[in-house]
């Protein structure tokens, strides 16, 4: 018998300081579509947090919710210290938080150049190109390649290095390896371990929780639009069999 999921508790005094991130009940809907039903979930300072669950669950409707682009949501999304529940879209990404979503968004008519400088800075501190280009060597060699023409490696390549760019330092990546190939899931990885030590801060949604295990610091588990249980990598093994019914796997 699985044991009681574990309630998500608000944090102490030490980790207040460092949080990043704190979701209180929030709830989300798509026209009459009730799809969160009170997510609540923090994220600290310069951590890698991932979001598991099943397909459905609410992982990518909370992304979109955090910033912005769904039509209904309620509760509290506070993004160092200020509520941006109600802020739109454009004034949160301002405020330092970009999303690279599951669909990636590559515009096929652009060169990779192209799509790299599209969005606007947002913040001091992006990327340049030549540090981007050490990020993912491949995108320097395909610059004036269109985007039809590009894997679906080279798409997830961009889609992370364009909002790199930005100078936002609040990440969050919608499932970042699906229908990659192991080498290229590898390098990915690698880029994710690369951003953290730099001091970015990444919230990612992944189905591939053996994956996330080595590059997450901790793990909520959405269920049904709720986060039903959380541990930190340290008791990912303990929680193993747990994960396995959660994730259906």
């Amino acid at each position: 018998m699985l044991e009681t999921a574990t309630p998500i508790s608000t944090p102490d005094a030490t980790d207040s300081a460092n949080l990043v991130l704190s979701v209180r009940n929030l709830e989300a809907w798509y026209g009459e579509s009730h799809v969160l039903h009170g997510i609540d979930f923090d994220v600290r300072e310069g951590e890698v947090v991932t979001l598991l669950g099943r397909n459905g669950a609410g992982k990518t409707t909370t992304l979109k919710s955090i910033m912005g682009i769904i039509g209904k949501r309620t509760g509290s999304v506070l993004f160092r210290g200020k509520d941006i529940v109600r802020t739109s879209s454009d004034k949160i990404a301002r405020q330092g938080i970009a999303i690279c979503p599951e669909e990636r968004g590559i515009f096929a008519s652009l060169d990779v150049r192209e799509n790299l400088m599209l969005p606007p800075m947002v913040q001091p501190g992006g990327l340049s190109l030549d540090q981007i280009f050490e990020l993912f060597p491949n995108l320097k060699e395909r610059l004036n390649s269109q985007g039809t023409k590009l894997s679906g490696g080279e798409q997830q390549m961009l889609a992370i290095a364009r909002i790199l760019r930005t100078g936002a330092r609040f990440l969050m990546l919608d499932e970042p390896t699906e229908g990659l190939a192991p080498v290229i899931i590898q390098q990915i990885g690698n880029t994710i371990a690369r951003l953290k030590s730099q001091g970015f801060t990444i919230l990612l949604v992944e189905q591939n929780f053996r994956w996330a295990s080595t590059v997450a610091d901790r793990f909520y588990v959405v269920e049904h639009g709720k986060v039903i249980d959380h541990f930190s990598n340290a008791k990912l093994q303990d929680n193993m069999e747990k994960l396995h019914v959660y994730l259906g796997v």
